[in-house]
Order: structure tokens, then sequence, then C-alpha cells
């Protein structure tokens, strides 16, 4: 076992569900991101995902693309974020997950990147774009690592694709909640029960629910059922408002995630 599949026996025996907090690595600096995550952590965020930014991010909205942008401006590469993580696992032992699209880990070497995740601290990879039916490679390297594969279901899925996923993906499985891009939707209906139920029964993994979470009272719903409530574009949007005043950025990222993390860990009032 490693720390995400730790974390998630932990919530099992204390909480509704688990708390996952997605920015992007870089955004506006990595230094400010090292920050950032050990508020979140701070806030009561239990697992991290730390996107690495991409010139092409075909699955992220207008926020999450432009913070890619960003990042890219001020020089972050695997390189970067692989030492950042490093930083991190000298204040934290947060579950980091390394989130991102194939084509940077690829031109990095895949077998040499496992290596270097594991010996920088990380937990776990989400490849956006790399489906299971086309990450053996990878994932032996993963495996190897004792690194998580993690991959996305979308509402959908059919049972084949299920079935893939079951066979392949450890830690924990990445609903979609919509089809289309990532992206704060504040009047979305999540209405996933039936589908989440089915994942947990086939995979017989922790199902956390994303895109398009925005609020403590989103988080508080999805929680009912789910075992992760994962949130990204939102706190991204708090990180852009505030670039340049990093004590701000620190207060604002820690009230909302505090009002998340009471959600998801029912205690909110």
């Amino acid at each position: 076992m490693n720390r995400i599949e730790n974390k998630f026996d932990e919530i099992k025996s204390k909480y509704n569900s688990a708390l996952v907090c997605y920015i992007t690595a870089g955004d506006p600096s990595l230094k400010v991101t090292r920050d950032v995550v050990l508020q979140l952590e701070k806030a009561g965020a239990d697992i991290i995902e730390l996107g690495i930014p991409f010139s092409d991010p075909m699955a992220d909205g207008p926020t999450i693309q432009l913070a890619s942008e960003r990042a890219l401006e001020a020089g972050t590469n695997i390189h970067g974020v692989l030492k950042l993580v490093k930083e991190i696992r000298e204040h934290s032992e947060i579950p980091v997950i390394l989130f991102g699209y194939y084509n940077p880990f690829f031109k990095y070497g895949l077998e040499r990147f496992a290596l270097d995740a594991r010996e920088a601290g990380a937990d776990g990879v989400l490849v956006v774009d790399l489906p299971p039916d086309e990450a053996g490679e990878f994932k032996v390297h993963l495996d190897k690592q004792n690194l998580n594969t993690i991959f996305l279901l979308a509402p959908n899925s059919t049972d084949d694709r299920i079935s893939l996923v079951a066979q392949n993906a450890n830690g924990f499985v990445y609903l979609v909640s919509v089809t289309g891009v990532t992206g704060a939707r504040p009047d979305q209906d999540y209405s996933l029960r039936e589908l989440t139920n089915k994942i947990k029964n086939g995979t017989g993994l922790p199902v956390g629910i994303g895109f398009g979470v925005s609020s403590a009272d989103q988080a508080k719903k999805i929680s009912a059922y789910s075992d992760a409530v994962i949130v990204g574009s939102a706190l991204v949007r708090i990180i852009e408002d505030n670039n340049g005043n990093d004590q701000k950025l620190l207060d604002e990222i820690f009230d909302f995630t505090k009002k998340l993390s009471d959600a998801c860990h029912g205690t909110a009032n």
C-alpha cells in the first residue's frame, strides 16, 4: 500500500469522504505552489493533484488552460515539478498525484519518470489522455515503483470500459461528473449515485467525483455517496485572482478549502 491507499483507509474509518484538491504546479511559481499545497493540507485537504503544465491541455477548460500557460511562461517543467514534490516531502506526508498529459511523460522517458517520481515522493499518476487499454507499458513502470495508476471514467462509460479500468487501475477511480472539459459549474446537478455504486462494485476501488465542483454545498451532496470529492478549477481561480498577493492568496485558499473539507468530512454545520 502507498499513501493514497492508506489515506482512503483512514478516511473510511473517520469521515464521509476525502477531499482531493487540484492545482497547476508552477502557477504562478513553484514556490507559491509549495506554499499553497501546505496551506491546502492545513485546511483539511486529504490528497493533492499536482497538474504538470502542458501546451495543449485539451481536457481542461479556460481556467486551467490559463494556469498552464502561466506555469509554462514561468519555466515550469517535469524536472521542476519533481523537485517541488521533494520539497513538499520535507514538510508533509500528504499523498501527491502527478496529473498530466501523455506527451511530457513520454518525452521524459516512461521508466525514468516512474523512478524519479517515486524517488521524489509522489504516490500516483493520472494521465488524462491515456486510456487503460493503451497504458500497459507505462503501468508496468509505475507498478514497479509502487505508484498508483488512476484512470478517468465518464457518465457515459460502458460496462466494458468500467471492466477495463477495473483490470488496470489502483488507488481510486476518477469519475468525471459531466462530459466535456474541466471548469466550475455552480448549477451542476449531480445525480451519479447509481453509477458511483456500480463502479465501486465493479472495481473494488474508491470512487472520486470531479469536474465542476465549486462549492461546499456541492461537495456535501457528492460526499454522501462518493469516496472523494475532487476540486480544481475553483481553487485555480483563487490563485489567478490573487496573483501577486501571496498572503491574501493563502488566506482565501485556506478559507475556501476549510469549507470544502468540513463538507466532505461531515463536520460542516
